[in-house]
């Protein structure tokens, strides 16, 4: 070999080593062969989880490097224990995401958290809002939040502050329902089947997005009452159910339950913990809304029947700065509210 195809074949190899250090992509050479998770705080089965693992089926492969992506459920506390374990203990390099109460910014500031700020979550993305509502079997006598005011309904929730306790709690205080709320539950799906069972007659909080994809037969069947729904105003979906909003014979109780039922703009929304580095958060970002476009994605929603009501990461965080700037006296009145009596 002549000392010019030597130095030839030496040039080639140093422009080839160039061009693929240039094309090299460290956001896929981080995430390739690694398994990122989705936190839910909540049990297996109920809403959360449903559109954790819809996630979770269809994210990875909008994420450079293709990891691959599962869900591990970490339910109690209200979330607070996913929260506290995303925040605090769980690695901050963009292969951790969570999806908690969509109530994390009412709890925060109504219990005065200092464990983790939900103003310093890094949101990703939001799937869809969503509107809990109580509900009783079809031939329950409790067919209205009137009824409730009428005798003893037990009622089956979740942890303390969750809105299965809250919204309760709140219609015995402001609505003069008459709620006996049988807490321990670790999710809406756990909460059905006692309800089927008999071991209790109402289940306080489930979502109306997930009883359309996972529970279509209550709705075809005809086989529930929607008693009330946690929102602002009514649903065009469930014109005839109580909406939080309409209740409180004062401005104040008025204010505390609009308060309360914004929490459905958060829905079920996808976070990362502070401190993850931004070029992370940007690729996760980007990864959530292309998702939102593959055909796949969108196929699988329709054949579950899922709603899809998307939002950024930016939106999302606007929302929970809203919440938390809440006047000071709508606070006090939720909190007198929801004392023991």
């Amino acid at each position: 070999m002549s000392f010019a195809t030597r130095a030839l074949n030496v040039l080639l190899a140093v422009l080839l080593t160039a061009g693929s250090a240039a094309a090299a992509d460290p956001i896929a050479d981080f995430y390739r062969g690694k398994t990122v998770r989705i936190i839910v705080g909540y049990g297996e089965g109920g809403g959360y989880d449903l559109y954790a693992r819809l996630a979770a089926l269809h994210i990875g492969r909008s994420i450079p490097g293709d990891p691959t992506v599962v869900v591990q459920n970490m339910p109690g506390a209200g979330t607070k224990i996913a929260s506290r374990y995303i925040v605090n203990a769980a690695p901050r390099d963009g292969t951790v995401l969570g999806m908690v109460s969509q109530a994390v910014a009412q709890d925060f500031i109504m219990e005065g958290g200092k464990e983790f700020d939900p103003a310093k979550f890094v949101w990703i993305g939001r799937l869809t809002t969503n509107i809990d509502i109580g509900v009783t079997q079809r031939d329950s006598p409790i067919k209205t939040l009137a009824d409730a005011t009428r005798r003893e309904v037990v009622i089956g929730s979740l942890a303390p502050g969750t809105n299965s306790v809250i919204a309760p709690t709140l219609l015995n205080a402001v609505a003069g329902a008459k709620f006996k709320i049988i807490q321990g539950y670790k999710s809406s799906a756990e909460v059905s089947l006692a309800m089927e069972r008999g071991e209790v007659e109402a289940i306080a909080a489930i979502g109306w997005a997930g009883i359309k994809s996972s529970r279509p037969d209550w709705l075809t069947g005809n086989r529930i009452n929607v008693i009330y729904q946690i929102a602002r105003d009514r649903s065009p979906e469930l014109p005839d159910a109580t909406a939080f909003g309409e209740l409180g014979a004062t401005p104040e109780d008025r204010a505390a339950m609009r308060f309360f039922g914004s929490s459905s703009d958060i829905g079920r929304s996808l976070f990362v913990a502070p401190g993850v580095p931004a070029d992370k958060v940007a690729a996760l970002r980007k990864a959530f809304q292309d998702m939102l476009g593959d055909p796949a994605f969108i196929e699988d929603t329709k054949r579950r029947n899922l709603d899809v009501a998307p939002a950024t990461g930016n939106k999302i965080a606007e929302i929970v700065a809203e919440t938390l700037a809440t006047p000071r006296a709508v606070v006090e009145r939720m909190k007198a509210a929801l004392a023991p009596k």
